[in-house]
């Protein structure tokens, strides 16, 4: 048995984001548990208490994915400078897993799937990506690059793909940030497959599956 947990925004959660499609790809031997939070960002989801009950269930494992909230426009609460406070919240969460026993993983954000008009991904994220990059090599954490990843198989699926994979916002138009639950079968896949390299000890307990082998190698 293995216990793995899953820490971040609303792009990780079971409702919204990738967390259904990790634990569907799991084994019989593998316990997943999300505790990722909507709307938080890596300062609240720490301000608001809940980090350490997620740490408190002693996983093996434990996926970190930050950047989205954390971004100018989401108010003093949760905005962080990425190379300031994220980057040192984020070392932060890796020295206390450590501490706790629980090997820390950091992933890099799921793209926000909004196009330009050349068909390319507008990166909206860039900074808080290449801060978790740079976070996990001076630490030397696992790195699940879902940002590269996702970006690639977007492209790849192009506008009217990635609308498959998106829920509709109540006025009927496309939500490019959240995951309906075929997105979320999808993109959970796409962080095992990746999860599955970049962390050994993970390997016998995530499948390979059918996979987006294009995506997850470039």
């Amino acid at each position: 048995m293995v216990r793995v947990l899953l820490v971040g925004d609303s792009t990780v959660t079971d409702d919204a984001g990738w967390g259904p499609g990790f634990r569907a790809r799991a084994s019989a031997g593998t316990e997943c548990l999300n505790h990722a939070m909507s709307g938080r960002s890596s300062k609240s989801y720490r301000d608001e208490g809940l980090w350490e009950p997620a740490l408190a269930t002693r996983a093996d494992y434990v996926l970190i994915q930050f950047g989205h909230n954390d971004q100018p426009g989401k108010g003093p609460e949760r905005e962080t400078d990425p190379d300031g406070g994220f980057a040192a919240n984020l070392a932060r969460y890796v020295t206390e897993a450590r501490a706790a026993a629980t090997q820390p993983v950091l992933v890099t954000s799921l793209t926000r799937r909004q196009f330009d008009a050349s068909g390319r991904l507008n990166d909206t994220l860039g900074p808080y990506v290449a801060a978790t990059r740079r976070v996990a090599t001076d630490l030397d954490v696992p790195l699940v690059d879902l940002y590269a990843a996702s970006t690639r198989l977007c492209e790849a699926l192009g506008r009217a793909g990635c609308e498959l994979l998106s829920p509709r916002e109540p006025d009927g138009s496309v939500d490019t940030t959240h995951l309906n639950a075929e997105g979320g079968l999808r993109f959970g896949g796409l962080v095992a497959d990746l999860a599955r390299e970049a962390v050994p000890g993970l390997e016998p307990f995530l499948p390979p599956g059918a996979g987006d082998r294009a995506a997850v190698h470039g």
